[in-house]
């Protein structure tokens, strides 16, 4: 991409708030150079004239564009290799006239290693509440480093609460993450989260439809939400009250076809009502990152049986089961005191005894039976 290119798209980042489709439109219809130079000189009409026309004369590019190259970073278009061209498409099927801010971003400012298409390949989104519970930083905390582990992104907002915890747990574990700003690259928000940002910024991705500079609003923030959702395959809601802004990304993800996930929580607890709210509506219940693989991973990539414990008796045949609890806990019974309590006849439970026998459950004694009492092995409890 070459200079005057670079200044017109990062003009247009600016001169319009995102997501705008008019001047999404223009700037492909003509490419963003004259797109650029039909604002700045008005040649403009209708919705986009009126998008445009607090800011066609602020023209930042220059200087946005020297800080973007200080800090290390990048502008991301369309027209790069790097664009997520796959994760956006999805809007394509979202009715704007519920969510007018259906649209793709116009450009991307980016700082960190990762690349935006290699995450959006295989991502999930960890996102919740503020105000988190210990229950719920914990098994956000489980949740990244067990993804990660698996060689999935972490997509999370940078926020306090959940959002920190998913993406410290992701760093921690050497894995990718990608904090998705409200505001500027370079403005860390909020402010007690720099040093987590600067992180991630060296290890994974910081990425903002906004300019450097901007500040976040709460307009931006539930704007933002859209490409938390967009850029992963599923999203894991952890804690979140009734109305939060968790729940908004579970809304969009939702709406751009992505699969809504949601750790349940305590039925007492106020951080976990948006996450009962969302599985009664037919949210994925996680909890473990191998039942989220399962969602974002590859075709056959299936999470697990859950470890079950083992007993002696569990493959015996409901008759023998029947002659092995006819013993007592404790001391011994006769052949026929067995073949009255099993409710069968003796001569079938002598057999069955000797198959007890020969399994270690039981033993003859003084012409006797009773059971065998056997040191556990681990994993399995004592019969």
């Amino acid at each position: 991409m070459d200079q005057n290119t670079r200044k017109a798209w990062a003009f247009l980042s600016r001169v319009a708030e995102s997501p705008n489709p008019y001047l999404a439109e223009l700037a492909a219809e003509v490419g963003p150079v004259e797109a650029a130079g039909r604002i700045r000189c008005r040649d403009v009409q209708g919705q986009l004239q009126r998008a445009t026309e607090a800011r066609f004369d602020l023209d930042c590019a220059e200087r946005d564009l020297d800080l973007l190259d200080r800090m290390g970073g990048r502008l991301v278009t369309a027209g790069d290799e790097e664009w997520p061209h796959l994760a956006f498409t999805s809007f394509r099927g979202v009715d704007v006239k519920q969510r007018p801010h259906a649209h793709p971003p116009l450009v991307l400012w980016a700082l960190g290693p990762v690349r935006l298409d290699e995450v959006a390949a295989r991502a999930a989104a960890i996102v919740g509440t503020r105000a988190a519970t210990a229950y719920g930083e914990h098994v956000a905390a489980d949740l990244a480093a067990g993804l990660v582990d698996r060689d999935v992104a972490v997509v999370s907002g940078g926020a306090y609460g959940i959002d920190g915890m998913a993406h410290r747990a992701a760093l921690a574990a050497d894995g990718q993450t990608v904090a998705v700003m409200a505001a500027g690259i370079d403005v860390p928000y909020p402010s007690g989260h720099s040093a987590l940002l600067h992180r991630v910024a060296r290890q994974g991705l910081v990425v903002s439809e906004y300019p450097p500079g901007t500040r976040p609003t709460r307009r931006q923030f539930l704007t933002r939400n859209r490409l938390v959702a967009a850029l992963s395959g599923a999203t894991v809601v952890v804690e979140a009250g009734a109305r939060s802004g968790a729940a908004n990304t579970a809304g969009w993800a939702h709406a751009l076809g992505r699969q809504v996930c949601a750790v349940p929580g305590p039925v007492t607890s106020s951080s976990s009502v948006g996450c009962h709210v969302l599985i009664n509506a037919g949210a994925r219940i996680v909890t473990r990152a191998a039942d989220v693989v399962e969602v974002v991973g590859n075709i056959g990539e299936l999470a697990p049986d859950f470890a079950r414990s083992v007993s002696e008796t569990d493959e015996l045949t409901d008759v023998e089961l029947a002659v092995y609890e006819a013993l007592p806990g404790r001391g011994a019974r006769t052949l026929d005191e067995i073949a009255l309590a099993a409710g069968l006849p003796a001569t079938e439970v002598a057999g069955l005894l000797a198959m007890l026998d020969i399994r270690g459950l039981v033993l003859r004694v003084d012409g006797s039976w009773k059971l065998a009492r056997r040191q556990p092995a681990a994993g399995k409890p004592l019969a």
